[in-house]
C-alpha cells in the first residue's frame, strides 16, 4: 500500500499539472458513464413493477378476472399480458361471476369493462378508449386520478382525460349514436396517457355486454392453483398473490414455456456484447492520453528506475492515473447522469403513453457504472503502463525515446480472431434466428473487431511506408504515426471500432427496411384515396357532395362491385376451370373484393399498360380478369356465386378470361367481371366505394376525413402514400449517424491535438530547418486525416462483415404464396452515410485541426 500511496501521490500531481490532458480524459470517461447513468434511470422510472403496476393494474383488488366468450382454456403466465394462449375450442356459455366465486369463494367484486367509442369533436368524429366500472368502490381506488371536477354518481355522467377535453367536446360527451353524457370532471388513468379517454359507470357506453368482462375481485390472495382453475373455465387472471410471488418457469403450461429461457439467454448474450463492445471503446477512446501522459512520465520514470524502483513500480504510477482520472470521471459521471436525467424524463414521457414511476435512481446500478468508468480508465492505462515499465533507462535519461519494440505475435493473434469472426458470421448468417444466429454474429462482430485492433499496428507501418511519395505533411504524419504507436494505435482503433459499429448497424437498419419497402403492397395507385361506407345502406351521392364541398377540383369516381354487404349480399369466388384456386390472398379498401366494370378500372395499382389493355379487351367483349400468383396459361376461368336474399343460391359458369400476375400473392381484389357476366349470374352489383385519383394532398385528405367520418361514422377513408418509414426506424438512423460522427470526430480531434503535444518538438525542429507555419498546419491537419482515414476505411471493411451477415436471418422472405421469385434477403448499403463516416468526416477533421492548430511554436533543445 505504501508503492501505491506514493503512485498515487504522484499521478495527483500530474493530473493537477496536465489540465488540458486531465480534463480530456474526464470528459471521455465521464460523458459514457453519465449517458448510462441517464439511460438505468429512465428506464427505472418508466419501468412500473411491483406494487406501482399492481396499483394501476388492480387498484385495491387482489385479482383481475377477464372472462372472454368461446375463448375455450386459457394457458398463461403469471401476468396475462406476458404472454397467453388458448385451445381455440368454446367452453359454451361464457363464465360468469358465480362460476368465479364457485372457484375462489363468495368475495366483494365489481364489473371492470374496457372499450372504445367515438364521439363528437367540433371537426366531426374522434376515438375514444374509455372505461367502465364502479368508480368510487374500494376496490377501484388507484386505477384513476381524479384532475378537476367530481367523479360521476350516475350512468349519465362521465369523467373524460385532459387529451378528451382538446377535441372540443363542450360540456355533454355525444357519442355517435346520439347519446349524451355529461362531462363531470376531468380525470387520469394512473397506467397510461396521451390519448383521448373517458371514465363512467357501469352502463354509460355501453359495453357491459361487448367484448371481454373483467371483475376486479377483493378478499384474500388467489392462489396460482386457483388461477389454473379459471384458467380451464376460460378466464384470465391477473392476481396480486401470484405477481408478488411467481411460480418457477417449469411449473407454467407448456404452451406458454416457447423459448422463454431461450429468449432469456439471447438477451443477456447480446447485452454482454454490447457492454463489452462500449467498455472497448471507451478504452480506445481514453488510451491515446494516458499514452502522452506516460510519455510525459517518461523522464520521472527513468529517475524512479535509476534510484532502484521496479517495472512494477513504474507500471503502478501509470495506472494511479487510472485510478485518479477514472475515479473522478466516474463520480462526475454519475452526478451528470442524476441530473440529465431530471431533464430527460419528462421528454420522455412525451413520447411514450405509460405513465412513469416517481423518479426512481437506482443507486446500486449507478455503482456498477461508475465501476464501468473506472475500469475503463483502468484499461486504457494498462498498456501504456506496461509499455513504460519496459522502457530504455539510459535512452529516457540521455533525451532519446525509450520506446520497446513491438511484439511480432500480435498481428497474428489479430489474424486469427478476424478469421475466427468471419466465420462465426458466416455460420450465423446460415443459422438463421432460430439458432441463435443473431447471437453468433454479435459475437463475430466482437472478435472481428478485437483482431482488427491487434492488427492496427501492422496497417500504420504499411501506410507509412506506402507514403514515400506523398507531399512532406501526410508523409510526415503517416512516419510519425507509425513511430509512435502506442498512442496512434489505439486512436486509430477507436475510430475504426466506431466505424464499425455505425456500418453494421447502419447495412442491417436499411435492408430491413429495403425488405419492408419491396413487399410493401401498394392498396391504391400513389396520392389516391378511396372512400368507403360500411352501412348495409351507403349513400354515396351524400359522400360525394361532402367531398366536393371541401376539395371541388377533385375528381370523383364511383366504383362498381359484386354488392356483399347488402341484404342480397354475395359470395363470389374465381378459380381455374379445373376449380383450382391462383390467388393466396386478396382484400383491400375497394369496399369489395369482386369488381364489376367493363374496361380495367383505374383504381387498381400496380399494372402495367399493356396488362390494362388485355385486361380492357377481355372485360369488353364479356369476360373476366382474375388476379393470380403465379403466371396461369389459360383463357378461361370459373366463377361461382353464393348470392342470399330471397333470390339467394348458387350459380356457377365457365367464361372466358385473362389471368394477370400480382406480385407477393396479394391482390386488392379476386378479379373483375364485366357487366354482361354479372347480368347472366344474376349477381348483385351496386356502388362501393368512391375513388378519388388525386393527387389528393395531406390537407385535402384531412379536410376529407372529417367532413365524410361526422356525417357517417362507419366510412373508412383510405390515402394511399407508399411505403413509409417508422418514425423509429428514422430516429434511430439519425442517431446512429450523430453519434458515429461525434464519437468519430472526438477520437480523431482528441488524438491528433495529443500527437501535436507529444510532437512539439519535432515540430520545433521543423521550424528549425526552414519550416514555414503554413507546415505545421499542414502536419496538424495530415496527422488528423491519417488518424481517421485509416481508421474509417478499417471500421467499414470490417463492419461490413456483420452487417451483411445480419441481412440473411433479419431479412429472411416472408413466405408469400409459395415463395418463388423472393430473394433469399435483402441487402441494402447506405453508401451515403458509408461515404460521409469513411471520407466526409476525415476531411471535416482534417479541416478543423489545420484552421486551429497552432502556427508558431518556441524553439526546443533535442538530443536525437
Amino acid at each position: 500500500m505504501r508503492s501505491w500511496r506514493l503512485a498515487l501521490r504522484v499521478a495527483r500531481r500530474d493530473a493537477l499539472r496536465a489540465r488540458g490532458r486531465s480534463l480530456l480524459v474526464l470528459v471521455m470517461i465521464a460523458l459514457p458513464v453519465a449517458a448510462v447513468a441517464i439511460a438505468d434511470t429512465a428506464y427505472n422510472t418508466s419501468d412500473v413493477s411491483g406494487d406501482e403496476v399492481l396499483e394501476r393494474r388492480l387498484g385495491a383488488a387482489s385479482a383481475l378476472v377477464e372472462v372472454q366468450d368461446s375463448a375455450g382454456r386459457v394457458y398463461q403466465k403469471p401476468d396475462p399480458e406476458d404472454g397467453q394462449a388458448y385451445d381455440g375450442g368454446g367452453r359454451g356459455d361464457p363464465l360468469t361471476l358465480e362460476g368465479i366465486e364457485g372457484v375462489v369463494g363468495p368475495r366483494p367484486a365489481v364489473v371492470l369493462q374496457e372499450g372504445w367509442v367515438r364521439f363528437e369533436t367540433e371537426l366531426g368524429l374522434g376515438d375514444a378508449d374509455v372505461v367502465e366500472t364502479e368508480i368510487g368502490d374500494p376496490l377501484t381506488e388507484g386505477l384513476l386520478e381524479l384532475v378537476d371536477g367530481r367523479w360521476p354518481t350516475d350512468a349519465g355522467e362521465v369523467v373524460v382525460s385532459p387529451e378528451l377535453l382538446e377535441r372540443g367536446p363542450g360540456e355533454v360527451l355525444t357519442l355517435a349514436d346520439g347519446t349524451e353524457l355529461d362531462i363531470v370532471g376531468t380525470a387520469e388513468s394512473t397506467r397510461r396517457t396521451g390519448y383521448p379517454r373517458a371514465f363512467g359507470l357501469p352502463g354509460a357506453f355501453g359495453l357491459v355486454d361487448a367484448g371481454p368482462t373483467g371483475y376486479l375481485l377483493g378478499g384474500g390472495p388467489v392462489t396460482w392453483e386457483q388461477v389454473l382453475e379459471l384458467n380451464a373455465e376460460g378466464a384470465s387472471v391477473l392476481s396480486r398473490a401470484v405477481m408478488t410471488d411467481p411460480p418457477a418457469d417449469d411449473e407454467l403450461p407448456m404452451e406458454v414455456q416457447w423459448g422463454s429461457q431461450l429468449l432469456e439467454a439471447s438477451v443477456i448474450t447480446v447485452l454482454v456484447l454490447v457492454v463489452v463492445m462500449v467498455l472497448l471503446e471507451v478504452v480506445l477512446l481514453a488510451g491515446p492520453a494516458f499514452a502522452v501522459g506516460a510519455r510525459r512520465q517518461a523522464r520521472t520514470l527513468a529517475l524512479m528506475a535509476a534510484a532502484g524502483g521496479t517495472p512494477a513500480q513504474a507500471r503502478r504510477v501509470v495506472l494511479a492515473s487510472g485510478v485518479v482520472l477514472g475515479g473522478a470521471a466516474a463520480v462526475l459521471g454519475v452526478l451528470l447522469g442524476v441530473l440529465g436525467s431530471l431533464a430527460v424524463v419528462p421528454l420522455l414521457q412525451r413520447f411514450s403513453d405509460t405513465r412513469f414511476g416517481p423518479f426512481d435512481v437506482a443507486w446500486s446500478h449507478l455503482l456498477g457504472v461508475a465501476a464501468f468508468g473506472l475500469l475503463s480508465a483502468l484499461l486504457a492505462a494498462l498498456v501504456p503502463a506496461w509499455l513504460a515499465s519496459r522502457q530504455d533507462v539510459v535512452a529516457v535519461l540521455n533525451g532519446r525515446r525509450g520506446d520497446a519494440r513491438a511484439s511480432r505475435r500480435s498481428p497474428l493473434v489479430g489474424l486469427v480472431l478476424l478469421g475466427a469472426g468471419v466465420a462465426a458470421a458466416a455460420y450465423g448468417a446460415r443459422a438463421g434466428v432460430g439458432d441463435n444466429g443473431e447471437v453468433l454474429i454479435a459475437a463475430s462482430a466482437l472478435l472481428s473487431v478485437l483482431g482488427m485492433i491487434l492488427l492496427v499496428p501492422v496497417v500504420v507501418v504499411a501506410v507509412a511506408r506506402l507514403a514515400r511519395g506523398l507531399p512532406l505533411p501526410l508523409r510526415f504524419a503517416a512516419r510519425d504515426a507509425a513511430r509512435h504507436r502506442s498512442r496512434t494505435v489505439p486512436a486509430v482503433a477507436a475510430v475504426a471500432a466506431t466505424v464499425a459499429g455505425v456500418v453494421a448497424l447502419g447495412i442491417s437498419i436499411t435492408s430491413d427496411e429495403a425488405q419492408n419497402r419491396e413487399t410493401y403492397s401498394a392498396g391504391l395507385p400513389m396520392d389516391a384515396v378511396s372512400i368507403v361506407d360500411y352501412q348495409r345502406r351507403a349513400d354515396y351521392d351524400a359522400h360525394e357532395a361532402s367531398v366536393r364541398s371541401v376539395a371541388p377540383d377533385l375528381e370523383v369516381q364511383r366504383v362498381r362491385g359484386v354488392d356483399t354487404n347488402g341484404a342480397r349480399g354475395a359470395q363470389v369466388t374465381i378459380v381455374t376451370q379445373d376449380r383450382e384456386s391462383v390467388l393466396s390472398g386478396y382484400g383491400g379498401n375497394l369496399g369489395s373484393d369482386v369488381l364489376v366494370a367493363d374496361d380495367l378500372p383505374g383504381v387498381l395499382p400496380g399494372l402495367s399498360s399493356d396488362e390494362r389493355t388485355v385486361a380492357g379487351d377481355v372485360l369488353a367483349a364479356g369476360g373476366v380478369v382474375a388476379f393470380a400468383d403465379d403466371p396461369v396459361d389459360l383463357d378461361r376461368a370459373r366463377v361461382t356465386v353464393r348470392a342470399g336474399g330471397k333470390e339467394g343460391g348458387r350459380r356457377s359458369a365457365v367464361l372466358p378470361a385473362v389471368f394477370v400476375t400480382v406480385d407477393r400473392g396479394y391482390a386488392p381484389a379476386q378479379g373483375v367481371l364485366s357487366t354482361p357476366v354479372a347480368e347472366r349470374l344474376a349477381t348483385p352489383v351496386a356502388d362501393v366505394a368512391l375513388f378519388l385519383p388525386g393527387p389528393v394532398g395531406a390537407e385535402q385528405e384531412r379536410d376529407i376525413r372529417e367532413v365524410v367520418g361526422g356525417a357517417a361514422p362507419e366510412v373508412s377513408v383510405y390515402a394511399e402514400r407508399g411505403y413509409q418509414a417508422p418514425d423509429e426506424t428514422v430516429i434511430v438512423q439519425l442517431v446512429l449517424a450523430g453519434l458515429g460522427a461525434v464519437l468519430m470526430l472526438g477520437g480523431t480531434l482528441t488524438a491528433t491535438f495529443l500527437a501535436l503535444s507529444d510532437a512539439r518538438p519535432d515540430l520545433a525542429t521543423l521550424s528549425a530547418v526552414g519550416a514555414t507555419p503554413r507546415t505545421r498546419r499542414g502536419v496538424a491537419a495530415a496527422y488528423a486525416l491519417v488518424v481517421g482515414l485509416v481508421g474509417a476505411v478499417l471500421g467499414a471493411l470490417v463492419g461490413a462483415v456483420p452487417g451483411v451477415a445480419i441481412t440473411y436471418p433479419l431479412t429472411a422472405p416472408y413466405g408469400f404464396g409459395d415463395g418463388a421469385g423472393e430473394p433469399s434477403h435483402y441487402l441494402d448499403v447506405p453508401w451515403l452515410m458509408v461515404l460521409g463516416v469513411v471520407v466526409g468526416l476525415p476531411l471535416l477533421t482534417s479541416a478543423l485541426v489545420g484552421l486551429t492548430a497552432r502556427s508558431r511554436l518556441p524553439l526546443v533543445a533535442r538530443l536525437e
